[in-house]
């Protein structure tokens, strides 16, 4: 929850709703702090987008962490009226190591697919810092976009690691603290930060699985290079203000996972909401292995 493909007026939303098909590159923002441990967990969510309340897309998201390693994995497709003017999907994974309680990114890959044309974005990266990255098919050079930058490469999560929030400490894991954060991403083309604010909390309850608190932090996108500025969809984003993302806990861990994405459009509002969240915990492997 990148976006640098000109657009005319009627399609500025285009770029908010591939981002929440994608497991919302919006979706979280999740600043890396030294913790203890974490425990293990797992959440198998499957999530609906729309687009002012009629259905357009389906996903699916898998997050597994464990003491020394977390994995994500998600897919997503065009679905009910969209299906009938443009089909695509898409998929995109992330793994990395957990040092210290932190979660430390090592590969990131996203692809789109729409029409005949497939984009794949794949990221390498170490101790924070973007070893390498490659689009596939290469997009032509355009003089109108900020350069990314050797230093914008470093100190930087990707997407999908961003997309869920690692909680420090041993306090409440749903305290509005929580959403108190800011994150430095690269997604491949584009570097920005994301920040997130305390709203309020919210009682949700999914049709299957999660029923209970989250958070409801505001959500603000800030660009910084690989992008060009006069483009529709980055000044729109850059703009608003009543972006929304729902953070509910995965079993086991200190790690909170959208529930629900909400973008305001000119045509009403994006949502990606959870039909299924089901979260599970699991003992550590070093218990595990004494059983």
């Amino acid at each position: 929850m990148s976006t640098s493909i000109r657009r005319p007026a009627t399609q500025v939303t285009s770029a908010p709703i591939r981002r929440a098909g994608l497991a919302g590159l919006l979706a979280g923002a999740a600043i890396l702090t030294a913790a203890p441990a974490v425990a293990q967990g797992k959440l198998d969510a499957r999530y609906e987008a729309s687009l002012a309340g009629i259905e357009v897309g389906k996903g699916a998201w898998v997050i597994q962490v464990d003491d020394d390693f977390y994995s994500a994995s998600a897919t997503g497709a065009t679905s009910g009226v969209m299906q009938a003017f443009s089909s695509g999907h898409g998929r995109g994974e992330a793994q990395g190591r957990v040092i210290n309680g932190q979660f430390v990114p090592g590969n990131y890959m996203a692809s789109i697919t729409g029409g005949k044309k497939t984009e794949t974005i794949r990221i390498t990266l170490a101790n924070g810092n973007v070893k390498d990255s490659s689009i596939e098919p290469e997009p032509p050079p355009d003089d109108d976009r900020i350069p990314v930058t050797d230093a914008h490469r470093r100190g930087v999560i990707d997407p999908m690691t961003a997309s869920f929030l690692r909680v420090p400490g041993t306090g409440d894991l749903l305290s509005p603290d929580s959403c108190r954060v800011s994150t430095p991403i690269f997604d491949g083309r584009m570097r920005y930060d994301l920040r997130m604010e305390y709203k309020r909390t919210e009682t949700v309850k999914a049709e299957k699985g999660y029923r209970g608190p989250a958070l409801v932090c505001a959500v603000y996108f800030n660009p910084v290079s690989g992008y060009i500025p006069d483009r529709a969809a980055i000044k729109y984003l850059t703009k608003q203000r009543d972006m929304e993302v729902w953070l509910a806990p995965i079993a086991g861990t200190r790690v909170l996972a959208p529930y629900k994405l909400k973008i305001p459009t000119p045509l009403g509002n994006a949502v990606l909401e959870a039909t299924q969240f089901i979260t599970q915990a699991s003992p550590p492997k070093s218990a595990s292995r004494t059983q």
